[in-house]
């Protein structure tokens, strides 16, 4: 009996080793793409291994304060703001991050290089620790202009972000006709750059002062480094979509 008892033991360590590596095998690795992402046409913008593809906003090389750690993308102090070296017009993109205490920074889109800072063209997808920060626009809100609607669990605008230094996941999609933002699996809200609603948003805000705000169809993407927090980004990635 004890024999039996023995085999039955290994049997079953064996095959829940097994089950381990299986499972293991199907993760897909950080900064990578499956089949049918490459299929579908997402383009890594970060290998986790170096900074190419990246500079700092306005200059043709990178600060240093931006650094590869452990796979990710990240600054720990006042690093300037970062752009992709390639432009975009309709896209999906996604990424990971995880931010510091107090942490502050942005995803800015269709930006233009030359006519001042990145936010003065390039409409800003809030990064955000929201229980710490001072800044009163929340992660994925779109800056001065648009917010999730009220949560009626808490009576605040709805929020779906994990706490601080948690990996958390945003997508965007950024279209003619169609704009979303995602948090973590739930969805913000919807709009259309360029649409009379966007128009009246941004002439009641800080922006209206700015003629080039918001009117490029294609640009750099921007990622905020000038604020306080520590950021760390990976599986960055964006797919060129085409209007619906």
């Amino acid at each position: 009996m004890k024999h039996s008892t023995l085999l039955v033991s290994l049997f079953a360590a064996a095959l829940l080793m097994q089950t381990c590596r299986l499972f293991a095998a199907d993760e897909q690795a950080p900064n990578t793409l499956s089949d049918d992402e490459m299929k579908a046409g997402w383009i890594l913008l970060f290998d986790g291994k170096s900074t190419e593809g990246w500079k700092s906003y306005g200059r043709p090389t990178l600060n240093p304060n931006w650094k590869v750690e452990d796979g990710t993308l990240c600054h720990k102090v006042n690093a300037g703001d970062i752009s992709t070296t390639g432009q975009f017009d309709s896209f999906e993109f996604q990424m990971d991050y995880r931010i510091g205490d107090k942490g502050n920074s942005g995803i800015m889109f269709h930006v233009s290089e030359g006519r001042g800072a990145a936010w003065a063209t390039g409409p800003e997808v809030q990064l955000e620790d929201n229980a710490t920060a001072a800044d009163a626009q929340k992660c994925g809100w779109i800056y001065d202009l648009y917010k999730p609607p009220i949560d009626p669990k808490t009576g605040k605008p709805l929020d779906a972000t994990k706490p601080t230094m948690q990996w958390n996941h945003i997508r965007l999609l950024i279209t003619p006709n169609k704009c979303e933002v995602e948090v973590n699996g739930v969805k913000y809200f919807e709009f259309v750059k360029g649409s009379d609603d966007w128009n009246a948003r941004v002439a009641k805000s800080k922006f209206a002062r700015m003629p080039g705000f918001g009117k490029n169809t294609k640009g750099f993407l921007v990622i905020q480094g000038d604020h306080p927090g520590e950021l760390y980004m990976r599986n960055i990635k964006i797919r060129p979509v085409k209007p619906e």
